[in-house]
């Protein structure tokens, strides 16, 4: 479901009209019509204040149901064991993904620079 008949669904579900949402968010009614005609696409400020009239996540409010998260079934499978953990065993797991993405970005980052064809290594060469 594209954004705007998505916008369409939250706002009917929670029972708003067109008039009550543009004042919930501040924005004019023309630009909720917009919106949800799918002429007009809101910032991401609008977004926000969205997400918060409509009571849900931006991510709600943009992406499809299943369009963000792991498309791997396994990782799938492992996300949702990690969901039962404790509040410390959840906090360990983030720590220890954060560090392999750092990790992940440096090598990719370093191999970056390392390339001799790298703008900075161009650069430095003409220096």
């Amino acid at each position: 479901m594209a954004f705007p008949e998505r916008l369409v669904a939250l706002r009917k579900e929670r029972g708003f009209s067109q008039r009550a949402l543009a004042e919930l968010v501040g924005v004019h009614l023309t630009q909720v019509q917009r919106y949800e005609g799918g002429a007009g696409q809101p910032t991401l400020d609008v977004i926000r204040r969205l997400a918060v009239a409509l009571s849900v996540s931006a991510d709600e409010l943009i992406f499809d149901e299943g369009e963000r998260g792991p498309h791997d079934d396994d990782l799938k499978r492992i996300f949702e064991a990690v969901d039962q953990f404790t509040p410390d065993e959840k906090a360990t797991a983030k720590d220890v993904l954060h560090g392999l993405i750092l990790k992940h970005q440096a090598r990719r980052w370093d191999t970056t620079r390392a390339a001799p064809d790298h703008p900075r290594e161009q650069a430095a060469k003409l220096a």
